[in-house]
């Protein structure tokens, strides 16, 4: 097996004074797609918020072989670690799609930005069609896509995502497992959180549960098409 990408260890998150994820550990590889799974309140938020640096936390997290706790999230972007939020709106929405990718793309030398577009569009080919509409206008899904297309203008080793498919209309989901499955192929390592059991089960390779901040349950990624797993784990 590759030598991990991500390794957290004994990692807690505070919400101001209060903890809210309790010594969490996991690790995850080249060309693996790991789920964070559990209900609403159970913490995945916060975890992937303070893998990113923006949510404070104690414990260690190293990259690659680096250690990134402790940087401010700026460092850890540029290291590396590429963050999509879940809320939506993670573009600029005045701007054209092809002005965000811009964004996205400016921290590469300026003479690996062509080709590095070129990977962009071919794993989202609706940006390419839709290059001069502004962001704003894009449909929810699109703008989805726009946002993880600039996340990978950095060319991370690790992209940690928020519940991708929230709101989306069911046919995006085909646009992202096929990007998902490319970037996996590249040997990008993801760590996605998502409640949607069936897209989960398109796209990971294993699982870890959080409850109440805690680590409670893992498994691959046959366990997902068990029904069972909605009622103990997402409150379904």
């Amino acid at each position: 097996m590759s030598a991990p990408r991500l390794i957290v260890k004994a990692l807690h998150v505070f919400h101001q004074r209060i903890e809210v994820v309790f010594g969490i550990d996991l690790d995850l590889v080249a060309g693996e797609v790991a789920l964070v799974l559990g209900a609403n309140g159970a913490g995945k938020s916060s975890l992937l918020g303070a893998l990113a640096g923006l949510v404070r936390s104690r414990g260690e997290v190293t990259l690659g072989s680096r250690r990134i706790d402790g940087m401010p999230a700026r460092l850890r972007a540029e290291a590396g670690l590429a963050f999509v939020p879940e809320r939506r709106g993670n573009v600029f929405a005045p701007l054209t799609v092809n002005e965000n990718l811009d964004i996205g793309l400016r921290l590469l030398p300026r003479g690996r930005r062509p080709a590095a577009r070129d990977r962009l569009l071919e794993l989202f080919p609706i940006l390419r069609e839709r290059g001069h509409a502004q962001a704003g206008a894009l449909s929810g899904g699109e703008q989805q896509m726009l946002a993880i297309a600039m996340a990978l203008g950095r060319e991370p080793s690790v992209l940690v995502l928020d519940e991708p498919s929230q709101g989306l209309a069911p046919v995006i989901f085909d646009h992202l497992e096929r990007a998902f499955a490319i970037l996996k192929s590249d040997g990008l390592a993801l760590l996605v959180a998502e409640q949607n059991l069936p897209f989960a089960a398109q796209i990971a390779d294993r699982y870890v549960v959080l409850s109440h901040g805690l680590r409670v349950g893992e498994g691959g990624r046959a366990d997902l098409a068990r029904t069972d797993l909605l009622d103990a784990y997402l409150g379904g």
